[in-house]
């Protein structure tokens, strides 16, 4: 297969471009590099620089079999403050991007979606017949591209997935997770225990949890990247697939940071702050559709292994 792989520079782009490269597929990484890294391009891949919005760039690169859109601006907290960056990121340049594929004529489309379309849900864990309620306008654009997306499958243009995945984390020697600006979890703890950082800031103790922190489900890149292959060959037998990926296990911000302790041996200042906006309590992913639909399994999700793994990315880059 031919495949457009945008966001190719990214965390989770890079990973899955190299995975398919892997399959033996031919991989056209596309990256604008404004918050993607070159480095992060894996070999083999044609590179492009662009705007995935630049409808005559796009179709310049003439015929693919699927595309899998990751670019995107990715920070809920930063969506509070300039909603106006995320809908023209994340919703305007998403559709100019399907009007240029449309038009070539592919026929697959596998989009980076977020389980913040679900809102702040209070039953646990959350399938995908749950009623979606952003809380954010990160939240508000993916659920936007969703329901464009069903207009279009409906309409015959293409066959569509969209993925609604909770919290990538992990990262392989290869791909470490780095973002710009850093405001995952994981990632700012090892730098904390790196020395990276003085201290570590957790958003908020009073939440109703068991330990006033915010939980999360975790989901290693590895397992993300093996989802959005197996989507682009389900989609030969499904015109749309709406799927969590998630662990389906949930840790409170408290058992990450024990985790990275224990698997860093080393100790580091935890101090608490307010709560961010658009943050929800609990954010938990019922998987059991993706399982099914795609014969995936999370096999590297154990929160012990995706903290490992991103240490060990850490240590690498030196």
């Amino acid at each position: 297969m031919r495949v457009l792989v945008t966001g190719a520079a990214g965390f989770i782009g890079s990973t899955t471009a190299e995975l398919l490269l892997s399959n033996g597929d031919e991989v056209v990484a596309f990256d604008s590099l404004v918050t993607g890294r070159f480095e992060n391009v894996p070999p083999g891949a044609t590179f492009v620089e662009g705007d995935c919005g630049d409808v005559e760039l796009v179709r310049s690169l003439g015929h693919f079999d699927a595309c899998v859109h990751f670019a995107a601006r990715i920070e809920p907290s930063e969506s509070m403050k300039n909603p106006e960056d995320f809908f023209s990121n994340n919703v305007a340049s998403s559709f100019r991007l399907l009007d240029a594929l449309i038009k070539s004529g592919v026929e697959r489309f596998i989009f980076s979606s977020s389980c913040a379309v679900y809102g702040d849900q209070i039953e646990m864990p959350i399938d995908e017949t749950r009623t979606t309620q952003p809380q954010s306008p990160y939240g508000q654009s993916k659920l936007m591209v969703e329901d464009g997306l069903r207009w279009l499958v409906s309409a015959g243009r293409l066959r569509a997935a969209s993925m609604r995945y909770f919290n990538a984390a992990g990262g392989t020697l290869a791909h470490p997770e780095r973002h710009i600006p850093e405001g995952h979890l994981i990632p700012i703890a090892l730098d904390a225990a790196d020395g990276h950082r003085e201290y570590l800031e957790i958003f908020g103790n009073d939440y109703p949890t068991p330990d006033g922190t915010c939980i999360r489900d975790y989901i290693h890149v590895k397992d993300l990247a093996e989802a959005h292959v197996l989507a682009i060959t389900a989609l030969e037998n499904h015109r749309e697939l709406v799927l969590n990926l998630g662990s389906g296990v949930g840790y409170s911000n408290r058992q990450v940071v024990e985790t990275v302790k224990k698997v860093t041996q080393r100790d580091f200042e935890i101090r608490y702050s307010g709560r961010r906006s658009g943050d929800p309590a609990v954010a938990v992913a019922s998987n059991e559709r993706a399982r099914v639909m795609l014969d995936w399994q999370p096999e590297q999700s154990d929160i012990e292994v995706i903290v490992a793994d991103a240490w060990a990315a850490r240590q690498a880059l030196g």
